[in-house]
């Protein structure tokens, strides 16, 4: 089972759902901007893509802006403000098990099937 943290709206969160159904992937879709998902449940998103805070955030959007964020502010800050304004979290990321990848470009949730 992949849960895929999904924004209908968004044409690469589409596409990484077109592909994982193409697939006959098992999905569980999370509306993720109105299921908002936890500062627990984004750091172990962050832990499985091993990536940092910041490059799990969306910062051209105009509420990281808007908060007064920088790449420079400290984590729990910057994962607050995503658990508080989903629209800040990168999207698609898809997550089986431990692993998780973020759906730019689509073909990275090949990594999962």
């Amino acid at each position: 089972m992949i849960t895929y943290w999904h924004n209908p709206r968004c044409s690469k969160s589409r596409a990484g759902l077109a592909l994982l159904e193409e697939r006959g992937a098992e999905v569980q879709q999370r509306l993720y901007l109105q299921d908002s998902p936890s500062v627990e449940e984004i750091k172990a998103v962050q832990a499985a893509l091993g990536i940092s805070v910041v490059e799990l955030m969306r910062t051209g959007e105009k509420v990281f802006k808007e908060l007064g964020l920088s790449k420079d502010s400290p984590e729990e800050v910057l994962l607050e403000a995503m658990a508080a304004n989903p629209i800040l979290i990168e999207r698609p990321i898809a997550i089986k098990g431990g692993k998780a990848v973020i759906g730019r470009p689509t073909e990275a949730i090949e990594a999962l099937l």
